[in-house]
């Protein structure tokens, strides 16, 4: 499928912002960001070889994305909590309404386990049941149930 690096840095470029938004979800600091998507790519360069075309090339982008963060985060948690630099000013702060939603959602997004936090990024996605399903390997009936019991726990705060 692929067969140089210029093709490997258009399938990049066109799945850029689903890798974003997977290492997004994992990490609030940008260096920690930008470390777990090169440590995607450099999973998607390794494994490129091995994509079978069994699902879609997104499908598989997120499922990579998705098992790097996850590895990353167990890693993390492994090796204890890192103590973050304290600075007068805070770059993604910002006070709109909209911004403090999104915040309070992030907040509470976070509180889930990995996997939870998978299907509600992926929902998020507007992915299907069975797209979500097959990321995450359970099956679409259980991605339902395990949305519907997610939700009700986000509603709780």
């Amino acid at each position: 499928m692929i067969r140089n690096e210029n093709e490997f840095s258009r399938l990049v470029r066109e799945h850029k912002g689903t890798i974003y938004t997977v290492c997004y979800m994992f990490s609030k600091d940008e260096d920690e960001v930008n470390d777990l998507f090169q440590e995607t790519l450099i999973n998607l360069w390794k494994g490129i070889e091995s994509f079978r075309s069994d699902s879609k090339i997104g499908t598989w982008i997120y499922r990579v994305a998705l098992n790097t963060c996850i590895s990353a985060d167990r890693k993390k948690k492994k090796r204890g909590q890192k103590v973050p630099l304290e600075m007068d000013t805070n770059l993604y702060e910002d006070n709109d309404a909209d911004t403090k939603q999104i915040q309070q959602l992030h907040q509470r997004i976070s509180k889930l386990g990995v996997i939870d936090r998978a299907i509600v990024m992926l929902w998020l996605e507007n992915m299907s049941y069975e797209e979500i399903g097959s990321i995450i390997g359970i099956s679409a009936q259980n991605v339902g149930v395990k949305l519907f019991r997610i939700k009700e726990q986000l509603k709780q705060g």
